[in-house]
């Protein structure tokens, strides 16, 4: 403890660790961001996104830590899958060898990473854990990854399907009314071609 002396009254003692809070104010921990549910379909890339914020600037200790967890958790054991600091360190053995690959930029406040050629057994929980000393404290961020055999028809190909039939039936709405025009104006055009040869054939006549 340090003695603190207040000129009208005596000296009080103040713990070293409160001085040292109220002079660097409050800390903010590091806030990691990440989709929460991913589906991905078997065989293909996919990426899994982890973007962090953090109140002090990216450093030379910044390290960031994939780990995966098969589902049901409790029942698997943790699977290191990638460690990053300056460089990406994916892992050496296990089931993500040759599979994963450094996606981010951690001066963009970016974490991801790659996993390829996804299959059902890499259904479970990828945690994201990002480091930036003295910023060490912070909810870890998780993705929970299904992995489905075929895709399935969703709301998106729904409204794809809708706005392309929609378009089609305009295009075709267009074409009818351009015949009809056609249609309907030859016989006008006989008829104008008709008038204008009746004088000449009453002149030749006289």
């Amino acid at each position: 403890h340090y003695l603190l002396r207040v000129p009208s009254g005596p000296a009080v003692a103040f713990p070293f660790p409160l001085l040292l809070c109220a002079a660097l104010g409050p800390v903010a921990a590091m806030e990691t961001f990440t989709p929460g549910t991913l589906e991905a379909l078997n065989g293909t890339d996919v990426r899994l996104k982890c973007t962090f914020r953090s109140p002090v600037p990216a450093g030379p200790k910044l390290t960031v830590s994939w780990s995966f967890h098969s589902a049901p958790r409790h029942l698997g054991r943790e699977n290191s899958v990638l460690y990053y600091n300056h460089w990406a360190y994916p892992s050496k053995s296990g089931r993500f060898l040759d599979r994963i690959t450094w996606d981010g930029n951690v001066h963009k406040n970016d974490a991801s990473v790659m996993l390829h050629n996804v299959s059902p057994k890499d259904n479970g929980t990828f945690q994201c854990h990002v480091k930036n000393p003295p910023d060490v404290d912070g909810i870890i961020g998780e993705i929970r990854l299904s992995v489905v055999l075929k895709s399935d028809f969703s709301e998106v190909h729904i409204l794809v399907l809708t706005v392309g039939i929609s378009c089609a039936a305009m295009v075709l709405l267009v074409v009818i009314v351009v015949i009809w025009r056609h249609w309907w104006r030859m016989p006008q055009d006989k008829i104008r071609e008709v008038g204008r040869a009746s004088p000449k054939t009453s002149l030749n006549a006289t």
